[in-house]
């Protein structure tokens, strides 16, 4: 099993992430960001994942550092899950709709990371997470998992925009991640 654990503890939060790439979407995840945590739950259903994510964060100063560090620990536990990559798809794309929202997502598990991120969003809160938080939780998690990723989204409504932007972020991974083959997709052996 493609699976890992990853604790970080700081003086603003304490997260601790457990993934199964090879899972059926089960998830136990709490961060005290209620919109967060249902992106979460739509990341780990849309990518078919097994996640865990337990966070403690200073959430009265605001989610910035919860979501950053979730991001960081996401990233982290992909990269450890995906090993040496061997076998692996590596590229992969999703377009997802949702409602007037349409969101891509292009990745290549490269072990090089990139975002590339257009998405126009506001910053009144949804649940308690700040829209413009989303560029910082995708940065911190391709960062840490050595991921190259293009994102984009349009749309009117910022709720369907972020959602549709986790679901093309975790179709696009279900399939870059999946197993095809049994080297390791590079001309250079390793990624």
């Amino acid at each position: 099993m493609r699976e890992s654990k990853i604790t970080r503890k700081t003086n603003e939060t304490d997260i601790e992430v457990k993934i199964s790439l090879d899972g059926t979407g089960n998830t136990d995840i709490n961060t005290g960001i209620a919109f967060f945590d249902h992106m979460l739950n739509s990341f780990a259903k849309h990518g078919s994942l097994d996640l865990m994510v337990k966070a403690r964060g200073d959430l009265t100063v605001d989610d910035h550092h919860t979501v950053e560090d979730v991001g960081i620990s996401l990233g982290s536990a992909l990269k450890k899950a995906l090993g040496e990559k061997k076998g692996i798809e590596r590229f992969a794309d999703a377009c997802i709709p949702m409602d007037e929202a349409l969101a891509t997502a292009a990745l290549d598990i490269s072990g090089r990371s990139y975002l590339a991120f257009d998405a126009k969003l506001g910053n009144q809160s949804i649940g308690g997470f700040n829209p413009q938080n989303t560029r910082h939780f995708f940065e911190s998690l391709v960062s840490n998992a050595g991921i190259n990723a293009h994102l984009a989204v349009t749309g009117e409504n910022d709720h369907h925009k972020i959602e549709a932007l986790f679901k093309a972020f975790a179709v696009a991974l279900k399939r870059a991640v999946r197993i095809s083959g049994t080297g390791v997709p590079s001309t250079k052996g390793v990624l």
